[in-house]
């Protein structure tokens, strides 16, 4: 009986976190607690910390990661930078988006959500069986 009245207590607290007045987690991402940029067309031989330091000169970078191919090691082209503040974001979207940083244009946005892909559903391997007339 007591674990029923825990679980009863944990799911009444699980919905007052996520009732209609608390902003969902990403809306809070995106208003001042943290703010993450996506930066697409960067060249291979674009490091983190020199992506740190090209974006510092707007504000408080807290992080730098570019994304890289597991089985060549070499980046992909694109990462993500997280500042400090909102606002700090905004004046690195208009100051890099559309810039050159190590000869290639740069395209600086906010990071979206990350997405599943595909639904679950397995990836189709060769031609498709035919269909079987009754």
């Amino acid at each position: 009986m007591a674990a029923l009245r825990k679980l009863a207590g944990s799911a009444a607290a699980a919905a007052a976190l996520h009732s209609p007045l608390t902003p969902p987690p990403f809306l809070i991402c995106r208003r001042g607690i943290a703010s993450k940029l996506f930066v697409g067309g960067l060249s291979f031989c674009t490091t983190e910390k020199g992506l740190s330091e090209a974006f510092s000169q707007y504000g408080q970078v807290v992080e730098s990661k570019i994304m890289m191919d597991r089985v060549s090691n070499r980046s992909k082209g694109f990462g993500f930078v997280t500042f400090a503040s909102e606002d700090e974001a905004e004046k690195a979207i208009a100051g890099l988006d559309g810039k050159v940083l190590n000869g290639r244009v740069i395209y600086v946005d906010h990071a979206m959500l990350k997405s599943s892909f595909g639904g679950g559903m397995p990836i189709a391997r060769g031609p498709p069986e035919p269909a079987k007339e009754n």
